[in-house]
């Protein structure tokens, strides 16, 4: 950057921020009264969320008709109030603020009557097939399929939830019976990408997605600057993650339905450690080893199955926090998810999205940046989860362990799965035209020794295709922030897998309580003294490349 002349550089700046200093101390009280019916109105649209998730019918004494009129009111309210603050003279932080709060309240219906988009409408799957369809209903309909068809996967005599056939296919022993399972999801994928003809659904989904992207921005470019990269250069390390696993994973070509089963040798051997009524006790007894109290934090947790429910797992604010009467009222998170069974993968996943939990608490900001970036929540959700995978963290919290090879190996078989699918979004949404099945057979057979099947859909078991094109990123880009704060909180506080008290106020200062009053990029140079970059990730996938690559045996 160039440098400017003192003289040219005083004359600039009393010019412009000497007004705007004396015109912000009553335009900042405007704009917080507007930040007071902000968070007013971002409370009932998480009440209303709660009511509508279908985990209870009231929330925090009012049921969904109070809500709705409290929703009504605030929203008006705060148009009425943004329309008072001015559109100049505002300091750098209450014009973010002001910003922030337009764009989600363009965001926001203007009659919350309809449930919202987290709960699937029973029957909109069979709508897939319908050609005429714009975005918004296609999105539904598929969206749908996830849960009608996704949690209802028939086999055996018994239909299993996504989640755990997914899990049961690292379980079952005999391959043969593994295919059956695995073939069991062709409902799902017929549903979600029909013959893979060129107007199948998620086809037509996808180039709809894509010329959206192309107009207003996507998830993709949206993670590519919370990392600090041009897309270009994260697809580069994306490219580079896989090709570490492709060096160190061993060259036997596996089948799609042993995958699972080859990096599962650590869920096997710990299943029976974990039953499902264990995932809670576990993981409070982790978290309050790390510092955070999970019960006077008061999680609200909706864990069970159940027919019309959000098919993926997920955590959201029930109300926000915020200063009440010069008094901080804490934040009340919501875990929602599916466990049907327990296993060490169904715990790293409740661990991770506990690891939402205790971020939302953390936040200390003003109304307007009470939320998150999304690549930053997910990869700071996986810094605890990931440690699940550690035997010294199975030796604490089950009693036993599985083996450092297939506990690397079980973890990085699913984090290099989710990196698979953000190279897939990327290229799919660059060229929408392209035929999906080849895509992921190329990168899965690539860089994950995966034998080519192009005939099956078989990359169309997460929600987050259909849901929001491009979101997959912010977890495989995400697994690259996740090695990065390991690395630097073990380096700059100590080992942390079987707790440390200090923990989560030493990463709440510095990384949690800003919500998104900080840019991401900014805030991970800060915090690791450096950009990022995919060398941590790299080198500690590298971990099994000093382990012996165990023989086929299945």
């Amino acid at each position: 950057m160039q440098r400017i002349k003192i003289g040219l550089y005083l004359t600039v700046l009393l010019s412009v921020t000497v007004p705007a200093a004396f015109a912000s101390q009553g335009d900042s009280k405007l704009v917080s009264a507007a930040e007071a019916a902000y968070a007013d109105l971002m409370d009932a649209s998480s009440a209303i969320s709660t009511i509508d998730s279908g985990l209870a019918a009231n929330f925090n004494g009012q049921d969904r008709a109070g809500w709705e009129q409290t929703y009504r009111s605030q929203r008006r309210e705060l148009v009425r109030r943004l329309s008072r603050v001015p559109k100049t003279g505002l300091s750098a932080e209450d014009k973010r603020a002001v910003t922030t709060m337009r764009t989600s309240l363009d965001s926001l219906p203007k009659d919350p009557a309809l449930p919202e988009p987290t709960t699937p409408a029973v029957g909109k799957c069979k709508h897939s097939s319908e050609r005429n369809l714009g975005y918004a209903p296609l999105h539904d309909a598929l969206y749908a399929c996830f849960d009608e068809l996704g949690n209802r996967i028939e086999f055996e005599g018994e239909k299993l939830t996504r989640i755990s056939a997914l899990d049961l296919l690292g379980r079952i022993d005999q391959s043969e019976r593994r295919k059956a399972l695995f073939l069991a999801f062709i409902p799902l994928w017929r549903a979600i990408n029909g013959n893979n003809q060129a107007d199948s659904p998620y086809r037509r989904l996808i180039r709809m997605a894509a010329a959206d992207a192309s107009k207003h921005g996507s998830p993709i470019d949206a993670a590519a600057r919370a990392a600090g990269a041009p897309p270009a250069e994260v697809e580069s390390w994306l490219e580079q993650v896989l090709d570490t696993w492709r060096q160190v994973s061993g060259n036997q070509p596996v089948e799609p339905w042993d995958f699972r089963y080859a990096g599962g040798e650590a869920d096997r051997q710990l299943a029976s450690a974990i039953p499902r009524e264990s995932l809670l006790p576990i993981a409070e007894h982790y978290y309050r080893d790390l510092g955070a109290d999970l019960k006077a934090q008061g999680v609200l947790y909706d864990l069970d199955p159940r027919p019309g429910k959000a098919p993926l797992a997920y955590t959201d604010f029930a109300r926000h926090g915020r200063m009440v009467e010069g008094v901080w009222r804490p934040t009340i998170a919501r875990v929602s998810a599916n466990y049907a069974d327990g296993g060490l993968s169904a715990l790293n996943e409740f661990v991770h999205e506990i690891g939402h939990a205790i971020h939302y608490d953390a936040i200390r900001t003003r109304p307007a940046f009470m939320d998150v970036d999304s690549l930053f929540t997910e990869a700071f959700a996986d810094v605890p989860s990931w440690s699940t995978y550690e035997p010294a963290w199975q030796r604490r919290y089950l009693g036993r362990e599985a083996s450092e090879s297939a506990s690397l190996r079980a973890r990085y078989s699913g984090v290099l799965l989710d990196v698979a699918w953000s190279l897939f979004e990327i290229r799919m949404l660059r060229q929408p035209a392209s035929d999906p099945n080849a895509v992921w057979t190329e990168i899965t057979s690539r860089y994950l020794h995966i034998a080519p099947h192009p005939e099956w859909a078989w990359w169309a078991v997460r929600v987050q295709l259909v849901d929001s094109p491009g979101y997959m990123l912010n977890y495989g880009l995400g697994a690259v922030l996740t090695a990065e704060m390991r690395q630097h909180i073990r380096e700059s506080l100590g080992p942390f897998d079987t707790g440390d008290p200090r923990w989560y106020a030493w990463v709440s200062e510095r990384l949690l309580r800003f919500g998104i009053e900080r840019d991401t990029p900014d805030m991970m140079k800060d915090f690791l003294g450096r950009p990022v970059s995919p060398q941590a990730l790299i080198s500690d996938i590298r971990r099994l490349g000093d382990k012996e690559v165990p023989e086929r045996s299945w």
